[in-house]
């Protein structure tokens, strides 16, 4: 049997034995009047209102009065009232205790319905919580349906976004069967559906009177207005749902455009100077002899080639930052990476740059371009930030499965409350933004080639100056 019907059934039970315990101990043992008898019948029946509901009292009630009239109002053992006073006695006895159990009954259910609009509000407080405190790492609509679940107990919820046709779920337990075309339906309809038989009730959320999805939920328990409430908090978290993607649209574009611009001022600033010696070796040769021109033409071609170079590192940092590169992998040494990225500063401090350890025959298997891309990176990084005169260290080594380049220059440093945004895109310190030309994006172009092989670059801390350590796998096969 249903553990409410135990209940009810427990306490009719001990309100009847209530009422046979007061007709014996009156009837047999204790001589008092009729109107101290009728009183503990009373107090009988409301103790079995207080905690039995009016059904029970009253049921309590008719078999206290029967019991009152047989064996204590005259004639006694008989169901019938001799005088009149007492007809009145015992329907006002039988009023009495009907009325107290009705206004019993009433009170309970009220103290009930409060502390049901005291959960309520607790769990609606609870949930509106959970939404303005979501994870921005994780799904916000995901993050919704689970807290529904969880705060109010269901086994199955569902939140549907119309917009985006996206269903998040929440619960334990996982529906039977797909819920799409119900879903569709209860949205164009704007009413709220119902199958008891599954025990499953679908809302249509909406804010501000236009239609944003729906909300399944199986072994909902809960009053209207919380439902209306919930549905309101569901559908601001839709809206933080599409707001969120608009702004994360919104701010992909507007770093695509500055990606572009400082690309660009890069490009402009890096091409400066093959382009002035370029223009001053084509001067010349119409003012030098035709034994002389040989020197000219050398370095006309040696600075088209570095062009050629920046344009081709510039197409690769592009396709870096937008996701879209794809390895070509090569046999190759750490030692040979190192001087194809060293190469391009050729009369540029080339030769400050030292290299140390025994790891630099080390073979590889990488996409040599976008390697030496990013060691040059680094290296052009350690060359800007460090004196004229002071030497770049570059050491190499085994640690476990990897290989280990680090880049030591000998500047300033970077100052701890920088080194955390470091690698971040188009980040610079505003220390030396205005002294020291570049875009902010070469050391996260740097990281983001390492980690697409498989390995990492980061900054080592407690070292003077700064150290960037590249961590490579190596070629195990070799």
């Amino acid at each position: 049997m249903p553990r409410r019907t135990l209940s009810v059934l427990g306490l009719l039970l001990a309100g009847l034995a209530g009422v046979a315990a007061v007709t014996f101990l009156f009837s047999g043992l204790i001589v008092a009047n009729s109107s101290t008898v009728g009183f503990c019948f009373l107090m009988v029946v409301l103790g079995v209102a207080t905690f039995g509901g009016f059904r029970v009292a009253a049921t309590v009630a008719v078999a206290a009065t029967v019991c009152f009239n047989f064996f204590f109002l005259p004639p006694v053992g008989r169901l019938t009232i001799a005088d009149p006073e007492n007809w009145a006695a015992l329907s006002a006895f039988l009023i009495t205790a009907l009325v107290a159990s009705r206004l019993s009954d009433k009170a309970q259910r009220e103290a009930a319905e409060a502390r049901m609009r005291q959960q309520e509000t607790e769990q609606l407080y609870s949930l509106s919580r959970a939404i303005l405190l979501t994870d921005p790492t994780r799904s916000i609509g995901t993050q919704a349906a689970q807290s529904i679940a969880q705060i109010f107990d269901w086994p199955s919820v569902v939140v549907f976004d119309a917009k985006s046709q996206q269903v998040f779920r929440g619960g334990p337990v996982e529906f039977a069967e797909p819920l799409d075309s119900r879903l569709d339906e209860t949205i164009r309809m704007g009413t709220h559906y119902r199958d008891a038989a599954r025990d499953l009730n679908i809302w249509p959320i909406s804010l501000g009177g236009s239609p944003m999805g729906a909300l399944a939920a199986v072994g909902s328990k809960a009053s209207d207005g919380a439902i209306q409430s919930m549905l309101n908090l569901v559908a601001i978290a839709l809206e933080r749902v599409r707001t969120e993607e608009a702004a994360n649209r919104a701010e992909a574009a507007r770093q695509s455009e500055e990606f572009k611009s400082t690309l660009l001022d890069a490009i402009a600033h890096e091409f400066k100077t093959p382009l002035t010696s370029i223009k001053a070796a084509a001067t010349g040769l119409r003012m030098v002899e035709p034994e002389a021109q040989g020197e000219l033409t050398k370095v006309i071609e040696e600075e088209a080639d570095r062009l050629s170079q920046l344009v081709t590192e510039a197409v690769k940092m592009a396709e870096v930052d937008a996701g879209k590169v794809r390895l070509r992998r090569d046999e190759t040494t750490a030692k040979a990476l190192l001087d194809a990225a060293a190469s391009i500063f050729e009369g540029r401090g080339a030769e400050r740059i030292l290299t140390l350890g025994e790891g630099w025959h080390t073979r590889l298997v990488v996409d040599r371009e976008l390697m030496t891309l990013a060691l040059r990176q680094v290296l052009d990084n350690a060359l800007k930030y460090s004196n004229a005169d002071a030497a770049v260290t570059c050491t190499a080594g085994l640690e476990g499965g990897f290989l280990t380049i680090r880049i030591a220059d000998q500047g300033p440093g970077i100052p701890e409350r920088d080194q955390e945004r470091i690698f971040d895109k188009f980040y610079r310190r505003a220390s030396t933004r205005d002294q020291v030309p570049g875009t902010g994006l070469g050391l996260h172009i740097a990281r983001e080639i390492s980690r697409i092989h498989g390995g990492d670059l980061f900054l080592e801390l407690e070292t003077p100056g700064a150290t960037f350590c590249f961590r490579m796998p190596k070629d195990r096969g070799k």
